[in-house]
């Protein structure tokens, strides 16, 4: 991966951008984005949509979603305790003991997760999953003025930036989910603007906002955009590790190239050509079946109007929706070198319909 690529995919994730609290990691996006997209512009909901030569046909959209889990403030008590909701789907097991930065309008401010200590807890306590209002955050503060002089009720929460490299081409960072998808369809513009070869068609790469939440981003920008093909980029279950059963999951490894989804929600022209270039290419790829709906922006977009011709890559990623997703770089660059040649073998000749 290029350095400075390489430097955008970090300062994505270091941006926070809880669902609805987008500001910070759409501003990185954006900022990328301007260096090669003809026109780059945010609309009413957040979306952010690049735009390269929008005249042309076919219209293709790219869309990855910049949102991430998070927390949202909803009470502070009389010792200056924080007690949240949670903003979108959290394996609350795994949530006490962390460190946290709630993003307020005068800076963030440093907090950790409390809950009370094992040694105080007795029986079943010992082992049951803490519910939200049993965990709060500490901020440090004396009493809930304090705790009021910094914090306003309504101030979104996230875990802290904490990008490694775990070993090789291995990264962990929280929030890969899906700050990856949105770096892959910005990498595949700018490697679609400065291809020797032509693109014939309209391109619209488009970091949606609200996944997390319902797919909210993608059903409004695809509305705007109005595409013929649209492909998400999101992440999927690597199913490498210990306690996964394949009979049940299917295949998927890390580092085994971008997954082409195949199945009900995924247009089969689309399908069939994202394959044929990763052959053609030699771009390493992995095909995993999806019965029904994905859950993820390409449900939004192939129902959009009267439909899109809908495709998803998704990256491989151990630990989603936990502070530790591992994800490959070279997993990354292959996405967008995929998406990239799939674009530009498109012209206005193609036809989705199945």
């Amino acid at each position: 991966m290029r350095k400075t690529s390489e430097q955008f995919l970090q300062d994505l994730l270091a941006a926070p951008g809880p669902s609805g609290y987008e500001g910070p990691v759409r501003a990185v996006w954006k900022a990328e984005v301007e260096n090669y997209a003809d026109a780059v512009e945010v609309d009413v909901h957040g979306n952010v949509i690049a735009a390269y030569n929008a005249d042309a046909q076919p219209r293709v959209m790219l869309a990855g979603h910049i949102d991430e889990l998070g927390f949202q403030v909803i009470y502070i008590d009389d010792k200056g305790y924080l007690y949240f909701d949670t903003i979108g789907g959290f394996d609350m097991g795994i949530v006490p003991g962390r460190k946290v930065r709630i993003h307020t309008r005068k800076g963030p401010i440093l907090g950790v997760l409390g809950k009370k200590p094992i040694h105080l807890m007795k029986g079943e306590e010992r082992s049951r999953v803490p519910a939200k209002h049993d965990l709060w955050i500490d901020i440090g503060v004396a009493d809930s003025a304090e705790a009021k002089e910094l914090v306003e009720i309504g101030d979104p929460v996230t875990y802290d930036p904490n990008f490694e490299v775990l070993r090789g081409d291995l990264v962990v960072s929280r929030a890969t989910d899906n700050k990856a998808g949105a770096w892959v369809v910005a990498e595949a513009m700018r490697r679609v603007v400065s291809a020797k070869k032509k693109c014939r068609a309209a391109l619209f790469s488009v970091a949606t906002v609200q996944e997390e939440v319902g797919l909210r981003g993608a059903k409004t920008s695809a509305y705007g955009v109005d595409p013929l093909v649209g492909i998400a980029v999101d992440v999927t279950w690597a199913m490498d590790h210990p306690g996964v059963d394949k009979r049940q999951v299917g295949e998927c490894v890390l580092g085994g190239g971008p997954v082409i989804n195949r199945g009900a929600n995924i247009n089969p022209v689309v399908f069939e050509r994202l394959l044929a270039v990763a052959k053609k290419k030699k771009i390493p790829h992995q095909v995993m079946a999806e019965p029904g709906g994905t859950g993820t922006d390409a449900n939004a977009i192939q129902l959009s109007r009267a439909g899109v011709a809908a495709g998803l890559i998704s990256v491989p990623q151990r630990y989603m929706h936990t502070p530790v997703e591992v994800v490959s770089l070279k997993d990354l660059d292959n996405s967008a070198k995929l998406l990239a040649e799939f674009v530009l073998a498109l012209d206005e000749k193609v036809c989705f319909t199945p």
